[in-house]
């Protein structure tokens, strides 16, 4: 097959974990306190669309740290020549990857002629890609859905997949849901069509020479290791920013690393320390704030831990204010627990108490 051939041109490094990239979620903030939790998984930025990189503020849009990588772009078009001026631009300013957004079922997005609606038109993808892969050296991924509205069907879905691998596309990224673009809300797409995850794993099985990354629905680091053994990677959604001590040992378990876990405590100092340096710089108290605030979910102190950080900033209170103050209402038996290490790879079953991440068991 045309990516078969295609194989032996992949780029980039194939990370076990990456989290999704994330509207109003995965900002440098976010990214920053994430690295406190895994120093190697793969981070994405929010979408940026090709019109804001080409014509809007550059530096403040694209701007990241270099602690944040490996770090992807993820971009929203369908317009070949912006996407390669814009991955030229990515590569340029040290990012790991670039990745086209065909999985947002948004209208705003629609009306834009990104997104999921781009399922339907595999050919446009497939010259997008190429544009792409032809302007810079980066692995040119993309994410999308296992289908849309009626073109749900599998020979739908390996139309897409193979049309656009032949272009060269580095990894697909599959959200195991279709999306409804009409009738269902970006956030009613997340939760009410099915979780189909057998179609990703059919899809990874008959095209082995893909790399095939399956997104949707995963809540824990035992998830990850069940996913893992139907594909090879595998994408971290809402549970990131929920419950993100939850892949605190993802490091150790993935990718080997025998540094030190680590603890709540440190992940917190290490974002007092940031905040210090971006509050100085003008940031907002909220934003710096807000990728903590579930860091204790379902832990003693954890409300109170919420509450504080929550009504310190609503206050006026900065943002290292708001941190040492919450620092002082988890137990240490909280701050100072290490993350759990799995010990299988079998997820708890549905509706089944889970404990707080670190706890003993």
């Amino acid at each position: 097959t045309p990516a078969a051939r295609l194989a032996a041109g992949r780029r980039g490094t194939l990370r076990p974990l990456a989290v999704a990239p994330m509207m109003d979620r995965t900002d440098r903030h976010f990214r920053r306190f994430f690295r406190g939790i895994s120093r190697h998984a793969l981070l994405y930025t929010e979408t940026v669309t090709t019109a804001a990189i080409l014509r809007g503020d550059r530096d403040r849009l694209l701007a990241f740290d270099p602690v944040e990588r490996p770090l992807a772009l993820q971009v929203g078009s369908d317009d070949p020549d912006a996407l390669a001026r814009c991955a030229e631009i990515a590569a340029a300013r040290g990012f790991d990857e670039i990745n086209l957004n065909v999985g947002c079922p948004s209208d705003r997005v629609r009306r834009g002629r990104f997104g999921a609606c781009l399922m339907a038109d595999p050919e446009r993808v497939a010259a997008a890609v190429a544009a792409m892969r032809d302007a810079c050296p980066l692995p040119v991924t993309v994410k999308h859905r296992i289908g849309i509205d009626d073109q749900d069907d599998w020979r739908d879905l390996l139309r897409f997949v193979d049309t656009v691998a032949a272009a060269g596309c580095d990894r697909f990224i599959v959200h195991a849901r279709k999306a409804w673009l009409d009738g269902l809300s970006p956030a009613e797409n997340r939760t009410i069509p099915p979780l189909r995850r057998e179609i990703v794993h059919r899809l990874a099985a008959e095209r082995p020479e893909l790399h095939v990354e399956i997104n949707g629905g995963i809540a824990s680091l035992d998830d990850v290791l069940d996913q893992l053994g139907h594909v090879p990677s595998v994408m971290v959604g809402r549970a990131a920013w929920d419950t993100p001590f939850a892949f605190a040992a993802a490091d150790r378990v993935l990718f080997g690393d025998r540094a030190p876990l680590p603890t709540r405590r440190a992940v917190l100092e290490r974002m007092r320390d940031h905040a210090a340096r971006e509050q100085a710089h003008g940031a907002r108290p909220v934003a710096l704030v807000r990728p903590l605030m579930g860091l204790a979910r379902g832990c003693p102190g954890g409300r109170a831990f919420r509450r504080t950080l929550g009504e310190q900033v609503a206050g006026g209170r900065p943002a290292v204010a708001a941190i040492e103050r919450a620092l002082a209402v988890l137990p240490a038996s909280v701050l100072d627990a290490e993350p759990a290490i799995p010990s299988h790879p079998s997820p708890p079953r549905p509706g089944e108490d889970r404990p707080c991440p670190g706890s003993p068991p």
